[in-house]
């Protein structure tokens, strides 16, 4: 079966094609980076307008390059939640309308769930092994910081989630305060890989030993600190230092959690999605974490890794091959309450 994913729950407006629940057949995003940088962050108002602008064109570029039509989708996938509520309506009207038209099942999708989906998409003709359940999944987005026990497609159990900031709006808030624009995470992996990690001393917030939930406001504090600690003027040679000690602040307290909960479930695996699973200090070490805890590592193309329709669809495709169908009453949902 085919199924098309809609995915709009910030900023980026994003479709897919997927076969089978797992062959990705096209994935296109269509990216407000340079509608929200110059403002420092997403403008929710203007996201949704944005998705409204782009959600035709999306979809019809994702089933051009999957080589379909309307005519060949099975199902419709399409995320309903957590994220902006504007920016989900989008989506979701698209969907539910583009159901009854083509007269086939949609089915609403979470989207902090569908992320550990990306570990099993795979392009055509690719073999790689799909992680085996359970496996522990750390997600990391600019939204959310979760681990999960994925037990199979569509069952889990929430391991732990964020308290208040997640890692992504961590590192987008460090960024702006050092002047490297938004987003910011790219720009801290960059400018890291000639810094010094030990020039500054981070505190690691791990909450307590063996606690799973993540809380990243401290660190963000503590970034505060250090440039007023120079007087709001901080030094070009000491942007890259405060890049690679933050960054490796960060990437200390996901793996080390990642390791506990490994140990925790007695899992085999571990797989890493979400934005900040692009990170390339965060893959370094996730990699050396797994092979001295003798775990199989499974971090997708960071393609897969950002907001997109491909994980989306991945998950709606087993959902509705479970009969787990949407319906014209079905609404946004801002706030994560497990979907």
């Amino acid at each position: 079966m085919l199924t098309l994913g809609i995915e709009t729950s910030c900023d980026d407006t994003a479709a897919a094609v997927v076969e089978g629940g797992s062959v990705a057949l096209s994935s296109i995003v269509s990216s407000q980076d340079a509608i929200h940088g110059r403002y420092g962050g997403i403008v929710p108002e203007l996201a949704s307008r944005r998705h409204i602008e782009m959600i035709i064109p999306v979809v019809d570029e994702a089933l051009g390059r999957a080589g379909v039509s309307m005519k060949d989708i099975g199902g419709i996938a399409v995320t309903n939640g957590p994220g902006l509520v504007g920016s989900i309506l989008v989506g979701l009207s698209f969907a539910k309308a583009a159901s009854i038209a083509a007269g086939i099942p949609f089915t609403g999708v979470g989207h902090i769930t569908a992320h550990p989906m990306a570990a099993f998409l795979r392009e055509k003709g690719d073999t790689a092994p799909p992680p085996p359940f359970p496996f522990v999944a750390l997600i990391a987005s600019g939204g959310h910081t979760t681990l999960l026990l994925q037990e199979g497609f569509t069952g889990y159990r929430i391991l732990g989630q964020t308290r208040d900031d997640a890692a992504g709006e961590a590192f987008d808030k460090a960024a702006k305060l050092l002047g490297l624009g938004y987003p910011g995470g790219a720009v801290i992996d960059r400018l890291a890989r000639t810094g010094d990690k030990t020039a500054f001393a981070f505190t690691r917030p791990y909450l307590t030993r063996g606690s799973l939930d993540f809380s990243f406001s401290g660190i963000k504090t503590a970034a505060i600190n250090v440039v007023r600690g120079m007087g709001g003027v901080i030094p070009e040679t000491a942007v890259c230092d405060i890049a690679a000690s933050f960054q490796e602040a960060v990437v200390d307290v996901l793996v080390q959690k990642a390791v506990w909960a490994i140990e925790a479930t007695g899992a085999k695996a571990l797989a890493c999605a979400g934005g900040v699973a692009c990170n390339s200090r965060l893959r370094e070490r996730l990699a050396s974490a797994a092979q001295e805890a003798g775990v199989s590592l499974f971090v997708p193309h960071p393609r897969y890794c950002s907001d997109n329709g491909a994980m989306i669809a991945a998950l709606g495709y087993h959902q509705l091959k479970k009969g787990v169908y949407g319906t014209a009453s079905m609404n946004a949902v801002p706030a994560w309450d497990g979907l």
